[in-house]
């Protein structure tokens, strides 16, 4: 006694049925498949079904093995990346570490360098001018006519004097007078060694 199939089943199975064939049928008439059915190896599989089904089933075994193995390269190969960029950071950064070491070593030396240059510049160039200049004219001595011993003026004294002696001399005495502070003048300019 079997059981007999409701009709909503059988009905069912000749839709997937013509589903199916119509899948078949889009497949085959695909112009990819149409052009590799008619290459050598296309051929070659029409005639050797069951190596097609072999190779069929080989192909869908083996992508999941196939997967996991260039998802392991993807992933190493990301790692490596990754590892040579963290390699590569961690180098640069203790790289640029040290050189601002280095830079601000340099910076100081060289603030000692320029300041023991112009140190030695200074005393150098004082010493020079200490040892081997000529006298300045406020540090020459000034003998005055009726003075005996020497006294020192600067410059702008000096002139300041002769200037008011002169002056005094022109305008303000009488002749005999004046003739005697113009002599007197004289001799002092004359005594004058610049």
């Amino acid at each position: 006694m079997a059981k007999e199939e409701p009709p909503s089943t059988s009905k069912d199975l000749q839709e997937l049925q013509r589903k199916l064939s119509l899948l078949i049928e889009s497949v085959q008439n695909h112009s990819k498949v149409v052009a590799f059915l008619k290459s050598p190896v296309g051929q070659y599989l029409d005639r050797h079904p069951f190596l097609a089904l072999t190779s069929l089933v080989f192909i869908a075994m083996s992508v999941v093995p196939v997967g996991s193995f260039v998802l392991l390269v993807l992933l190493t190969t990301l790692a490596a990346f990754v590892g040579v960029i963290l390699l590569e950071g961690l180098v640069i950064s203790v790289g640029g570490l040290s050189l601002l070491c280095v830079l601000c070593g340099l910076g100081f030396v060289s603030l000692a360098v320029s300041g023991t240059i112009i140190v030695s510049y200074v005393v150098v160039s004082s010493l020079i001018n200490y040892w081997y200049s000529p006298r300045l004219p406020w540090q020459q001595v000034f003998i005055p006519a009726a003075a005996s011993q020497p006294t020192r003026f600067p410059p702008s004294k000096f002139l300041l004097s002769i200037c008011g002696e002169y002056i005094r001399a022109k305008f303000c005495c009488s002749s005999a007078l004046r003739s005697q502070d113009l002599e007197g003048m004289t001799k002092r300019i004359v005594h004058y060694q610049p």
